[in-house]
């Protein structure tokens, strides 16, 4: 795996280790007020990671174009953003609400993205 695969790959794993310490987190503490974020964590953070490493590792020539790139860049800061940000909106601190809007639009525009990426490459006739 190289290049923006790897590179997905890599935030797929440090999503599902940061989802699986908040879930053991609120096991521990048997507070799960923060259900919303590790779902959010390992669904939108570590899922769609691996699958957007595992169709670039697919698709090696559309990984080597400058969308690919924007698409991981977008991804992470964006879902990163989220995560967070939603980490403290769950934690009673309404301010960062702007944030988790702005972080939600950005993670949107993102799949967005790569659906005018994916789709092309897929329904490529051979």
């Amino acid at each position: 795996m190289q290049g923006v695969a790897r590179n997905f790959f890599t935030l797929a794993i440090i999503y599902a280790l940061c989802g699986m310490a908040l879930g053991l987190h609120m096991a521990i503490t048997d507070d799960h007020g923060q259900m919303p974020t590790h779902a959010h964590t390992m669904v939108a953070g570590w899922l769609m990671s691996a699958v957007f490493a595992f169709f670039y590792h697919l698709f090696p020539a559309v990984a080597q174009k400058t969308l690919a790139v924007i698409h991981f860049w977008l991804t992470a800061v964006s879902g990163i953003g989220l995560m967070i940000g939603l980490y403290f909106l769950l934690a009673g601190n309404t301010a960062i609400e702007p944030l988790v809007a702005a972080s939600s639009m950005g993670f949107y525009a993102a799949m967005l993205l790569f659906a005018v990426i994916a789709l092309p490459a897929v329904w490529k006739k051979a």
